[in-house]
């Protein structure tokens, strides 16, 4: 399972992100990602490059809360050529603006709102929305199930799977603070994970130590 590092604080790109990628170098993380907002456009594009510098894929999650300001997101992410795009929920249009650009797009499945962002939505509702999702041509979705208000974490985690099969990549998103949810989100079937809170406050693996040990810490609980 993936885990991807989110140069986030509270759902926005941390200010300080280009260092917490220089501090992350040595650990040879895969996948490092952060946010539509925080940041300025310049900003993000300097911080794609230090992610590809850094030898690490980057991705950006959309959280923008408006049409329009999600779209402006997407066309954004295109530039960067970033090479994941999550979240966001008018898939048609997104996909129409990322059409040749060979970026893998991974919808929010669920109904989401507000940010911090929670998520709306039935076990069944999520299945066949994952179904939808792949037959327009997303190469997966992006679910936030510790934010969950109307189905347990876990059940949404495995309708997801059921609704991609087993060729589309299922990313947990949100609330992912410790080795025993982990465990719990591979069972159900994800393939990757977001972290970004619960690693920079360090609280992730308390008393271990700052950035490096913290990333150690996640990076372990993968393995295991």
């Amino acid at each position: 399972m993936d885990f991807i590092f989110m140069l986030t604080r509270n759902d926005a790109t941390a200010p300080n992100a280009r260092e917490l990628v220089a501090a992350a170098r040595p650990l040879g993380l895969k996948i490092i990602g952060f946010k539509d907002v925080g940041a300025d456009p310049d900003t993000l594009r300097r911080l794609t490059q230090a992610i590809r510098e850094a030898g690490a894929s980057p991705c950006m999650e959309i959280v923008a809360t408006s049409r329009e300001a999600e779209l402006e997101a997407v066309a954004l992410g295109r530039d960067l050529g970033v090479d994941t795009l999550l979240g966001g929920v008018h898939v048609d249009a997104a996909l129409a603006l990322l059409a040749g650009s060979g970026i893998d797009y991974l919808p929010f499945c669920g109904f989401p709102r507000g940010h911090p962002t929670v998520l709306d939505g039935a076990p069944a509702a999520v299945e066949a929305q994952c179904r939808a999702f792949l037959a327009k041509g997303c190469a997966g979705t992006d679910l936030l199930a510790y934010r969950a208000t109307q189905a347990p974490p876990l059940e949404l985690i495995a309708a997801a799977r059921k609704g991609l099969g087993a060729g589309a990549r299922l990313v947990v998103a949100g609330s992912i603070h410790g080795r025993e949810r982990i465990r719990a989100i591979r069972a159900a079937g994800a393939d990757a994970f977001t972290i970004g809170t619960a690693v920079l406050d360090g609280s992730y693996a308390p008393g271990a130590g700052p950035l490096a040990a913290q990333l150690g810490a996640v990076l372990a609980d993968c393995r295991g």
